[in-house]
């Protein structure tokens, strides 16, 4: 997934292939478009065009946006670069806001912590299925996942989808900068505001995303490493404290509505990258295996979920018996995690920092999307470059961030949920156009931005909006309770993704 740049492989020419497309795209966009029934040209001033010429000359610094990955501009397959799938999904999610997540299964939905680690493993494999089938088009097509989307949604309703996908990116990146500024707030012991340690991930956060693939990707590729050290310190320091007797709370009903409730939560978190996964692989060859590719991310998922959720499921359970973790957990769900390093003294806080940073890199992903998304909503958003998106999404979530830090457990609960209903419905639609309804067809993915050759999208459209009825009906959330769930365990279970 790493790949080099293009000059260093055999029979290349020296050149930046992501920049020259792109700097093309700069010149020719409108003619292409109106060619291919887009619309009229969109005259970009000379000045303008200079100028961005200039930025996307820096060296580092991704050109490309969503236009198409020729098979001949791709690298080719190798392990390492199979094995580099693995460990850019691990990487991206071996961090402290999937701590927090596990957190809820004990202090949101009171499980105890077997039933907390169950419904967490089972609905991580089942959540990361999902985005490892979606991965596999990146290299079949070349095409990011939302332009992959129109060939399933229709041109139209595919920007309904995007549109979602960008709020879902943002949402991860507001918890990713409260959880961080948290963590970093907490292991100064209060002297530094939670805004500062927002405004510190968020800008390294926007450093690394507004370069583009190639610096994402050697991020990623070592970000794990300090991480997985320091949460097995974690486990060191705070395992003896974790409670692993602890029994769920309530009638059968009410332990039954909150296993529903947190399965649930636990496949929406991992199923969230589903419609952005395709992203990093379109510049591997056409040939790539899909069941390697398949193989590769969901080991990534799964290993990475797993491990820091049955973390934070330790740490959730033990604020019963533990009176300074409960102490920790009012203040915060970051105070919490620093909490657990308590042992360890000032080593336990340079840990804290660690695990606080590492949440950048779950952060970098999701901002690269989303400003891949705003080229996806039209010609208009395409001729803006991806770098300048990237700087819209920072300070979107940035500002949301700000607002919002007192309330990260409110935003878990119902954000992650919500979001998770249109990824699930997606997927499926996805999953039987492609083994149903055209398993021999095959797809012309060079029609990626002309919509004339691309599908209208009314059948998948409609039945989108039919998933969305049954997500209604059964969705249990703090400000709405559906007329289905509400008859699960006399106070609700969150049922929408599976109606």
């Amino acid at each position: 997934m790493n790949h080099p740049p293009l000059h260093l492989l055999p029979g290349r020419k020296s050149e930046d292939i992501e920049k020259s497309a792109a700097v093309d795209l700069a010149s020719r966009t409108t003619s292409a478009e109106n060619v291919s029934g887009l619309g009229a040209p969109i005259p970009i001033p000379p000045k303008l065009s200079r100028w961005n010429r200039t930025i996307e000359s820096l060296s580092g610094l991704e050109a490309r946006g969503i236009t198409r990955v020729l098979p001949a501009e791709r690298h080719e397959a190798s392990l390492s670069r199979y094995i580099q799938m693995a460990l850019l999904w691990f990487s991206a999610n071996v961090t402290a806001n999937n701590l927090a997540v596990g957190m809820l299964g004990p202090l949101v939905f009171h499980l105890g912590f077997l039933d907390s680690a169950m419904c967490s493993v089972f609905g991580i494999l089942l959540g990361a299925s999902a985005t490892a089938y979606m991965s596999t088009w990146g290299a079949r097509s070349g095409n990011r996942t939302m332009v992959v989307a129109r060939y399933f949604m229709g041109y139209w309703p595919a920007k309904l989808t995007t549109f979602l996908n960008m709020i879902l990116m943002v949402g991860y990146g507001v918890i990713d900068c409260i959880i961080g500024g948290q963590i970093l707030s907490a292991v100064s012991g209060g002297g530094m505001s939670i805004v500062v340690g927002i405004v510190i991930v968020a800008l390294i956060s926007w450093l690394v995303a507004v370069f583009g693939m190639t610096i994402f990707h050697v991020y990623e590729r070592w970000a794990w490493i300090p991480q997985l050290i320091v949460l097995f310190i974690l486990v060191g320091s705070a395992g003896p404290s974790f409670n692993s007797s602890l029994q769920s709370i309530g009638d059968s009903g009410a332990v039954t509505a909150g296993r529903l409730s947190f399965f649930s939560l636990q496949l929406s978190v991992p199923a969230s990258w589903a419609a952005a996964s395709s992203d990093f692989y379109v510049y591997y060859p056409e040939t790539t295996k899909s069941w390697k590719c398949f193989a590769m991310t969901l080991t990534g998922l799964f290993l990475s979920f797993c491990f820091v959720n049955l973390i934070g499921i330790g740490l959730g359970s033990g604020v019963a018996t533990n009176a300074v973790w409960e102490e920790a957990n009012d203040v915060s769900a970051g105070a919490l995690i620093v909490a657990g390093f308590d042992g360890l003294k000032g080593f336990g806080g340079f840990c804290g920092v660690i695990v606080a940073l590492g949440v950048i890199s779950n952060n970098i992903p999701g901002t690269y999307a989303a400003a891949l998304g705003c080229q996806v909503l039209g010609r208009y958003g395409k001729m803006v470059p991806r770098y300048l998106w990237v700087c819209v999404i920072v300070l979107i979530y940035f500002v949301c961030a700000i607002a919002g830090r007192e309330h990260l457990y409110t935003i878990f609960q119902n954000f992650l949920a919500l979001m998770g209903y249109w990824i699930m419905i997606f997927v499926s639609i996805v999953l039987e156009e492609h083994t149903i309804f055209r398993p021999r067809l095959g797809f012309d993915w060079t029609a990626w931005e002309d919509k004339k050759r691309l599908p209208f999208g009314f059948a998948a459209l409609t039945a989108f909006l039919v998933g969305w009825v049954g997500a209604i009906i059964g969705m249990a959330q703090t400000w709405y309770i559906g007329p289905v769930a509400e008859k699960i365990g006399g106070i609700g279970a969150d049922i929408g993704t599976w109606l």
